[in-house]
């Protein structure tokens, strides 16, 4: 077993609110990242439901799985291992 410290980046999609300039408020965001980010910080992967092969592809899925339904704007979820390695997940073939 080994560890890493990824980077998670979630990308929406949709029209810009006229009177925000957002597309989703980040604390909208936040809050709909948090309790992901409550079940996968500094807890091992293996043990996580649904993650017992956490590989940054499998996260990406995870993540997408669990956001979609409460963040409908999700466009897709890139999952950092390095800066110059991740796995990217946009739902299409699901």
């Amino acid at each position: 077993m080994h560890g890493h410290s990824y980077r998670i980046e979630v990308v929406l999609n949709g029209p810009t609110d006229p009177q925000t300039g957002f597309v989703v408020d980040f604390f909208d965001v936040e809050e709909a990242f948090a309790p992901l980010l409550k079940e996968l910080d500094h807890h091992c992967l293996n043990e996580v439901r649904g993650l017992e092969n956490p590989t940054a592809e499998n996260i990406a899925i995870w993540i997408w799985e669990k956001t979609k339904p409460g963040l409908p704007q999700l466009y897709s979820v890139r999952v950092y291992e390095t800066p110059d390695c991740w796995a990217e997940y946009d739902g299409s073939d699901r």
